[in-house]
Protein backbone atom coordinates (compact mmCIF):
# COMPACT_ATOMS: atom_id res chain seq x y z
CA UNK A 1 0.00 0.00 0.00
CA UNK A 2 1.26 3.79 -0.85
CA UNK A 3 0.71 4.38 2.91
CA UNK A 4 2.59 2.10 4.52
CA UNK A 5 5.59 2.93 2.41
CA UNK A 6 5.22 6.29 3.27
CA UNK A 7 4.89 5.98 6.94
CA UNK A 8 8.10 3.89 6.63
CA UNK A 9 9.59 6.45 5.14
CA UNK A 10 8.66 9.01 7.51
CA UNK A 11 9.81 7.10 10.62
CA UNK A 12 13.34 5.99 9.08
CA UNK A 13 13.74 9.98 8.38
CA UNK A 14 13.32 10.60 12.13
CA UNK A 15 15.36 7.06 12.54
CA UNK A 16 19.17 7.44 14.53
CA UNK A 17 22.23 7.54 11.81
CA UNK A 18 22.96 4.65 9.57
CA UNK A 19 25.16 2.13 10.93
CA UNK A 20 27.52 -0.10 8.59
CA UNK A 21 29.97 -3.29 8.59
CA UNK A 22 32.71 -4.32 6.79
CA UNK A 23 32.64 -6.95 4.16
CA UNK A 24 35.85 -8.47 2.15
CA UNK A 25 34.92 -8.90 -1.75
CA UNK A 26 35.38 -12.90 -2.48
CA UNK A 27 38.97 -13.07 -4.31
CA UNK A 28 38.69 -15.92 -6.06
CA UNK A 29 35.12 -16.21 -7.73
CA UNK A 30 33.36 -13.45 -9.87
CA UNK A 31 30.18 -11.84 -7.26
CA UNK A 32 27.31 -11.57 -9.44
CA UNK A 33 23.67 -9.99 -9.14
CA UNK A 34 20.67 -11.97 -10.03
CA UNK A 35 17.76 -9.50 -8.28
CA UNK A 36 14.35 -8.54 -10.25
CA UNK A 37 14.75 -5.32 -12.47
CA UNK A 38 15.10 -2.47 -10.03
CA UNK A 39 13.97 1.05 -9.82
CA UNK A 40 16.63 4.00 -10.42
CA UNK A 41 16.41 7.01 -8.12
CA UNK A 42 18.89 9.72 -8.61
CA UNK A 43 19.36 12.55 -6.57
CA UNK A 44 21.12 15.82 -8.03
CA UNK A 45 22.36 17.06 -4.65
CA UNK A 46 25.44 19.29 -2.95
CA UNK A 47 26.90 19.67 0.38
CA UNK A 48 26.83 23.50 -0.14
CA UNK A 49 23.33 23.18 -0.58
CA UNK A 50 21.39 23.64 3.37
CA UNK A 51 18.34 22.18 1.69
CA UNK A 52 19.82 19.07 0.51
CA UNK A 53 20.69 16.96 4.04
CA UNK A 54 17.17 15.66 4.36
CA UNK A 55 16.56 14.99 0.73
CA UNK A 56 20.52 13.23 1.77
CA UNK A 57 18.77 11.63 4.50
CA UNK A 58 15.88 10.51 2.59
CA UNK A 59 18.24 8.86 0.10
CA UNK A 60 19.90 6.78 2.73
CA UNK A 61 16.59 5.62 4.29
CA UNK A 62 15.73 4.27 0.71
CA UNK A 63 18.95 2.19 0.94
CA UNK A 64 18.27 0.59 3.86
CA UNK A 65 14.59 -0.37 2.77
CA UNK A 66 15.91 -1.29 -0.57
CA UNK A 67 12.32 -3.14 -2.21
CA UNK A 68 9.08 -2.39 -3.02
CA UNK A 69 6.21 -4.69 -4.19
CA UNK A 70 9.31 -7.12 -5.07
CA UNK A 71 11.29 -4.39 -7.33
CA UNK A 72 14.76 -3.73 -5.91
CA UNK A 73 15.35 0.53 -5.35
CA UNK A 74 18.68 1.31 -6.58
CA UNK A 75 19.64 4.93 -5.22
CA UNK A 76 22.71 7.15 -6.81
CA UNK A 77 23.57 10.21 -5.31
CA UNK A 78 25.38 12.53 -7.60
CA UNK A 79 26.77 16.19 -6.28
CA UNK A 80 26.45 18.74 -9.06
CA UNK A 81 29.26 21.29 -8.66
CA UNK A 82 27.44 24.37 -9.08
CA UNK A 83 27.22 24.70 -5.48
CA UNK A 84 31.02 24.77 -5.08
CA UNK A 85 31.19 28.67 -5.80
CA UNK A 86 29.36 29.29 -2.84
CA UNK A 87 31.77 28.84 0.07
CA UNK A 88 32.44 24.87 0.31
CA UNK A 89 34.03 22.57 -2.37
CA UNK A 90 32.14 19.62 -2.43
CA UNK A 91 34.90 16.95 -2.90
CA UNK A 92 32.22 14.43 -4.62
CA UNK A 93 31.11 17.20 -7.08
CA UNK A 94 31.76 16.83 -10.63
CA UNK A 95 30.63 19.31 -14.15
CA UNK A 96 29.58 16.11 -15.82
CA UNK A 97 26.91 15.26 -13.18
CA UNK A 98 25.61 18.64 -13.69
CA UNK A 99 25.28 18.18 -17.79
CA UNK A 100 23.46 14.95 -16.79
CA UNK A 101 20.70 16.91 -14.42
CA UNK A 102 20.99 20.09 -17.15
CA UNK A 103 19.91 17.23 -19.79
CA UNK A 104 17.07 16.55 -17.79
CA UNK A 105 16.12 19.92 -17.26
CA UNK A 106 15.91 20.04 -21.01
CA UNK A 107 14.19 16.78 -21.46
CA UNK A 108 11.19 17.70 -18.63
CA UNK A 109 11.16 21.34 -19.97
CA UNK A 110 12.18 23.27 -16.78
CA UNK A 111 13.59 26.37 -16.13
CA UNK A 112 16.96 24.95 -15.24
CA UNK A 113 18.96 22.18 -12.88
CA UNK A 114 18.00 22.65 -8.80
CA UNK A 115 18.62 20.77 -5.79
CA UNK A 116 17.99 19.24 -4.36
CA UNK A 117 15.99 17.22 -7.28
CA UNK A 118 15.03 13.53 -7.43
CA UNK A 119 14.52 11.75 -10.41
CA UNK A 120 13.01 8.70 -10.85
CA UNK A 121 13.57 5.86 -13.82
CA UNK A 122 14.27 9.36 -15.92
CA UNK A 123 10.43 9.82 -16.05
CA UNK A 124 9.63 11.69 -13.13
CA UNK A 125 11.23 14.93 -11.58
CA UNK A 126 10.19 16.42 -8.18
CA UNK A 127 11.96 18.22 -5.37
CA UNK A 128 14.53 15.87 -3.57
CA UNK A 129 12.86 16.06 0.09
CA UNK A 130 9.52 15.44 -0.99
CA UNK A 131 8.92 12.02 0.41
CA UNK A 132 5.50 12.29 -0.79
CA UNK A 133 5.86 12.31 -4.37
CA UNK A 134 8.63 10.02 -3.89
CA UNK A 135 6.09 7.43 -2.55
CA UNK A 136 3.79 7.92 -5.60
CA UNK A 137 6.76 7.79 -8.38
CA UNK A 138 8.09 4.41 -6.87
CA UNK A 139 4.58 2.71 -7.11
CA UNK A 140 4.22 4.14 -10.29
CA UNK A 141 7.50 3.01 -10.97
CA UNK A 142 6.57 -0.73 -10.52
CA UNK A 143 3.76 -1.56 -13.00
CA UNK A 144 6.43 -0.37 -15.80
CA UNK A 145 8.31 -3.42 -17.77
CA UNK A 146 11.72 -3.70 -17.05
CA UNK A 147 14.68 -5.05 -18.75
CA UNK A 148 16.03 -7.78 -16.76
CA UNK A 149 20.38 -7.13 -15.87
CA UNK A 150 22.93 -8.80 -14.13
CA UNK A 151 26.46 -7.67 -12.90
CA UNK A 152 29.27 -10.04 -12.63
CA UNK A 153 32.47 -8.88 -11.05
CA UNK A 154 36.01 -10.20 -10.55
CA UNK A 155 38.77 -9.12 -7.77
CA UNK A 156 40.17 -5.70 -8.43
CA UNK A 157 43.65 -5.76 -9.80
CA UNK A 158 45.37 -2.55 -8.61
CA UNK A 159 43.49 -0.09 -10.30
CA UNK A 160 41.25 -2.13 -12.34
CA UNK A 161 37.80 -3.48 -11.37
CA UNK A 162 36.91 -6.18 -14.11
CA UNK A 163 32.72 -6.16 -14.78
CA UNK A 164 30.31 -8.34 -17.01
CA UNK A 165 26.99 -6.64 -17.16
CA UNK A 166 24.25 -8.75 -19.30
CA UNK A 167 21.18 -7.24 -20.06
CA UNK A 168 17.86 -8.79 -21.26
CA UNK A 169 15.44 -8.30 -24.27
CA UNK A 170 14.41 -4.51 -24.06
CA UNK A 171 10.30 -3.86 -22.96
CA UNK A 172 8.18 -4.34 -25.31
CA UNK A 173 8.10 -1.34 -28.80
CA UNK A 174 11.51 -0.11 -27.27
CA UNK A 175 14.51 -0.67 -30.31
CA UNK A 176 17.52 0.89 -28.66
CA UNK A 177 19.09 2.04 -25.83
CA UNK A 178 22.08 2.71 -23.65
CA UNK A 179 24.32 0.79 -21.55
CA UNK A 180 25.67 2.45 -18.27
CA UNK A 181 27.82 1.62 -15.36
CA UNK A 182 28.08 3.51 -12.25
CA UNK A 183 30.97 3.03 -9.35
CA UNK A 184 29.79 4.40 -6.20
CA UNK A 185 31.35 5.01 -2.66
CA UNK A 186 28.42 2.58 -0.39
CA UNK A 187 28.29 5.56 2.27
CA UNK A 188 30.74 8.31 2.84
CA UNK A 189 30.38 10.96 5.53
CA UNK A 190 32.06 14.93 5.45
CA UNK A 191 32.04 17.34 8.25
CA UNK A 192 31.46 20.55 6.64
CA UNK A 193 33.96 23.61 6.65
CA UNK A 194 32.38 26.31 4.82
CA UNK A 195 29.29 27.15 3.14
CA UNK A 196 25.27 27.12 3.70
CA UNK A 197 26.40 23.83 5.64
CA UNK A 198 29.16 25.00 7.44
CA UNK A 199 29.88 22.65 10.88
CA UNK A 200 27.45 20.10 10.24
CA UNK A 201 28.50 16.47 9.68
CA UNK A 202 26.85 15.10 6.71
CA UNK A 203 26.37 11.84 5.51
CA UNK A 204 25.74 10.20 2.47
CA UNK A 205 24.93 7.05 0.46
CA UNK A 206 25.54 5.66 -2.95
CA UNK A 207 27.93 8.51 -4.18
CA UNK A 208 28.44 8.10 -7.78
CA UNK A 209 32.08 8.62 -8.25
CA UNK A 210 32.21 7.11 -12.03
CA UNK A 211 29.64 7.28 -15.18
CA UNK A 212 30.40 5.63 -18.25
CA UNK A 213 28.49 4.63 -20.99
CA UNK A 214 29.68 1.26 -22.03
CA UNK A 215 27.36 0.56 -24.97
CA UNK A 216 24.40 0.86 -27.30
CA UNK A 217 21.71 -2.19 -26.84
CA UNK A 218 19.36 -3.25 -29.14
CA UNK A 219 15.91 -4.36 -28.59
CA UNK A 220 17.29 -8.22 -27.98
CA UNK A 221 19.90 -6.60 -25.43
CA UNK A 222 23.31 -7.69 -25.08
CA UNK A 223 26.11 -8.52 -22.94
CA UNK A 224 29.59 -6.64 -22.38
CA UNK A 225 32.79 -7.14 -20.31
CA UNK A 226 35.48 -4.86 -19.79
CA UNK A 227 37.51 -3.22 -16.57
CA UNK A 228 37.00 -0.11 -15.10
CA UNK A 229 39.67 2.25 -13.82
CA UNK A 230 39.29 2.95 -10.70
CA UNK A 231 40.54 6.76 -9.54
CA UNK A 232 43.88 6.54 -6.84
CA UNK A 233 41.12 8.38 -3.85
CA UNK A 234 37.97 5.74 -4.50
CA UNK A 235 38.34 3.44 -1.53
CA UNK A 236 38.45 -0.45 -2.58
CA UNK A 237 36.31 -1.08 0.44
CA UNK A 238 33.74 1.26 -0.18
CA UNK A 239 32.00 0.38 -3.60
CA UNK A 240 28.91 -0.47 -5.03
CA UNK A 241 28.35 -1.05 -8.92
CA UNK A 242 25.09 -0.08 -10.69
CA UNK A 243 24.61 -0.70 -14.21
CA UNK A 244 21.27 0.57 -15.70
CA UNK A 245 19.57 1.04 -19.09
CA UNK A 246 18.70 4.04 -20.83
CA UNK A 247 16.95 5.48 -23.47
CA UNK A 248 19.11 8.05 -25.61
CA UNK A 249 19.20 11.90 -24.03
CA UNK A 250 18.59 10.94 -20.64
CA UNK A 251 15.19 9.44 -21.55
CA UNK A 252 13.20 6.66 -19.36
CA UNK A 253 15.50 4.12 -17.21
CA UNK A 254 14.17 0.68 -19.10
CA UNK A 255 16.37 -1.31 -16.11
CA UNK A 256 18.72 -0.97 -13.58
CA UNK A 257 20.53 -3.71 -10.98
CA UNK A 258 23.33 -3.28 -8.20
CA UNK A 259 26.10 -5.05 -7.59
CA UNK A 260 27.54 -4.16 -3.67
CA UNK A 261 31.03 -5.11 -3.13
CA UNK A 262 31.74 -3.82 0.11
CA UNK A 263 30.02 -1.41 2.27
CA UNK A 264 32.71 0.42 5.20
CA UNK A 265 31.81 4.01 5.83
CA UNK A 266 34.18 6.36 4.39
CA UNK A 267 34.97 9.12 6.88
CA UNK A 268 36.56 12.75 6.41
Amino acid sequence: MQSSLLLTLAFCMAASALHSTSHAVAAETPQSSATAPGILVELFTSEGCSSCPPADALLRQLDSQPTISGRRIIVLGEHVDYWDRTGWRDRFSSHEYTDRQEEYARRFQIAGPYTPQIVVDGSREFVGNDARLLDSALHSAVSTPKAAIQIEVREIDGEDLPVKIEVGPLPANKKHADMYVAIADNADETKVQGGENSGRQLQHVAVLRILQKVTKLGREGGEKQFTVRLPKDVSRTNLRVIAFVQESGNGRVLGSAVKILTDRIAIR
